[in-house]
């Protein structure tokens, strides 16, 4: 592995120390160059630099992964490469040529499927080959478009409509509409972002053998630091600019692994494991150094009591105890079950989840899309009714929604409306009525000063990035005080260091209140870094506990000291494996369920094999 020279603070130079530089691709030889490219909007006091002295070749046939976050520029950079904007300065060159405007030399595939929604999938893909192969016949043309559409596994869907389409085959036939123009540079901006995790592992296959089989010149787009090594030749962050002095590109990694890879066998290889130390490291000290000191004032929060507390003077009312609360089994899962009515009958989601968890225990619960995950935290949050079972919280059975579970969903349920402030009051006052109008704001304000919003808290929840409003849920959870926490993949809307943020304010306020918590994730290092143990789900239908992980890690964590923690790779092997054990099964089963109702068994083309 080599990491070539280039601009990088001392903290992030000493979080990626460099060796041998990689030599770059001779400017002759380059398929794409960028020469000096600097781009920014506005004008006079309110411009903004976004990309500053951009340098960058790629050789021909290279994968190239650039990797960043939210706000550097990244999706600029693919817009100047495509020709849909101008640079400010420099060049952008393609063949040797410099790039005037969007040409089909080059396609894009973007993190919106941007497909015509009257279309079938023929249709959009022929809307590619009909502009570059107009010349050709028209059994020509309608060949290629199958072609391509079979390449990425939609030859079945070929008729169907994108409302009719999951998300992953609508970016399938994004990238079969953008092969079909036998582009020399393939641009692929956050492509998988909005998918899954196993919709997206399976997409990255796909678009690697095509790549190999094409020998197509790709750049990745990405903030995804595992995406890129699985993907790419070699990686390039692109580094924030320092008080709006504009992004540029930081050192280079090059990705000494062999192909094809594999994510399991990777997971054992050394050298994997020192090039994703690097890369994160790296991007942790940017993003560090991007952000500056946090200078929040925290405000000092005395003692108050909920209503939702034992210790209420109306706890003997409100909460119908069942029997005395033992902290071992201060949440316990019997048997729980959840059928949904469909046409074809009932449908059995969850069949018999069961589990019990420790009073100040933090539990993750993992598995594939589908699997029931969400359903069972909504089923304890009581906003789905539970079919078969029971589950009880502190003595007492679920039997509806209520204050005393805290609830942080993927998309923050914010009033656009009101400040911050004011959204986090909405549950203060619900259960803290009987204290004071200012020591319930005193409450508020403790929290959004926990989560980093101390000097925006009386900002509109409509002026707030995605990340500082999913602070502004986070801080209303725990303002609540609840008895337990339940978070449903809380950062998956985010960007990578976004994620990395607000993962560490999460654990930092849980360390101080030690509230009993549950958090669905698909996220492998989510769910090492967050929990005590990991619950494993088994796919749907029928989905249950199929394994559970004890996480013994030293607290308080952060990822950094997780990268180098000696037990950090075997548990991330325990659970990758786990899934892709599931993905197998699964997928055999789908197999097999199709051979049966089909009759006979149909043979499977790989798109590597010759046509």
């Amino acid at each position: 592995m080599k990491m070539a020279a280039g601009v990088a603070s001392d903290a992030a130079a000493d979080a990626a120390p460099q060796t041998i530089a990689a030599p770059p691709a001779p400017a002759a030889s380059a398929c794409l160059a960028l020469r000096g490219v600097s781009k920014g909007y506005g004008s006079g006091a309110q411009r903004t630099t976004v990309l500053r002295d951009i340098n960058l070749s790629i050789a021909e046939g290279e994968f190239v992964a650039i990797v960043g976050f939210s706000g550097t520029g990244k999706t600029t950079l693919i817009s100047l490469i495509a020709g849909l904007i101008q640079a400010d300065g420099g060049e952008v060159i393609v063949r040797g040529k410099p790039v005037t405007g969007p040409g089909p030399d080059r396609g894009v595939v973007f993190q919106n499927y941007s497909l015509m929604p009257w279309m079938t999938v023929r249709e959009n893909v022929a809307l590619a080959v009909d502009q570059v192969f107009g010349h050709l016949p028209k059994a020509e043309r309608a060949a290629r478009v199958e072609q391509y559409v079979d390449m990425v596994g939609l030859t079945s869907a070929l008729h169907k409509r994108p409302a009719e389409l999951s998300g992953g085959m609508r970016q399938r036939t994004s990238v079969a509409r953008a092969l079909a123009a036998n582009p020399d540079v393939l641009l692929l901006d956050e492509p998988l972002s909005a998918l899954d995790a196993l919709t997206r592992a399976k997409l990255q296959d796909e678009i690697v053998r095509i790549w190999d089989r094409e020998k197509k010149t790709c750049v990745l787009i990405t903030n995804d630091v595992d995406e890129a090594i699985f993907m790419a030749d070699r990686i390039i962050p692109l580094k924030p600019g320092v008080d709006g002095s504009g992004a540029t590109l930081g050192p280079e990694f090059a990705v000494d692994l062999p192909r094809p890879r594999d994510r399991r066998a990777m997971n054992h290889d050394a050298s994997f494991v020192q090039l994703r130390k690097q890369v994160t490291q790296y991007l942790i000290a940017a993003g560090a150094e991007s952000a500056g000191a946090q200078s929040d004032k925290v405000v000092p929060l005395r003692a108050q009591v909920p209503t939702t507390s034992d210790e209420h003077p109306a706890a003997a009312k409100s909460l119908r105890k069942k029997a005395p609360v033992q902290p071992e089994r201060y949440v316990e899962f019997s048997q729980v079950s959840k059928i949904y009515p469909t046409r074809r009958g009932p449908s059995k989601v969850v069949d018999g989840f069961d589990l019990k968890i420790r009073q100040g225990e933090f539990i993750s619960i993992i598995g594939h899309s589908g699997c029931g995950k969400s359903t069972v935290l909504s089923m304890m949050a009581g906003l789905n009714d539970i079919s078969e079972g029971v589950i009880v919280l502190d003595g007492s059975e679920i039997d509806g929604a209520g204050p005393d579970r805290g609830i942080v969903f993927q998309a923050p349920s914010l009033v656009p409306w009101l400040s911050a402030l004011d959204n986090v009051m909405l549950g203060v006052n619900q259960v803290f009525p009987h204290i004071t109008p200012a020591e319930r704001r005193e409450i508020a304000e403790h929290y959004l000063g926990r989560v980093g919003l101390g000097e925006a808290l009386h900002k509109r929840a409509s002026e707030l990035s995605n990340g500082m409003k999913q602070r502004v849920g986070i801080a209303r959870a725990f303002a609540l005080q609840p008895k337990l926490l339940l978070l449903d993949e809380p950062f998956g809307m985010l960007d990578s260091l976004t994620r990395w943020d607000l993962q560490e304010v999460l654990m930092e306020v849980w360390a101080r209140t030690k509230l009993t918590a549950m958090v669905v994730t698909h996220d492998v290092d989510e769910a090492i870094l967050l929990a005590d143990r990991v619950v494993m789900m088994t796919n749907g239908p029928r989905a249950k506990v199929g394994r559970l992980l004890d996480i013994d890690l030293p607290r308080p964590r952060t990822r950094k000291a997780l990268l180098e923690h000696p037990d950090y790779y075997r548990l991330r092997e325990e659970l990758l494996g786990f899934l892709a054990d599931c993905d197998t099964h699964s997928s055999a089963a789908v197999r097999d369920g199709a051979a049966h109702r089909a009759g006979a068994p149909k043979p499977f083309r790989s798109v590597r094999e010759p046509r």
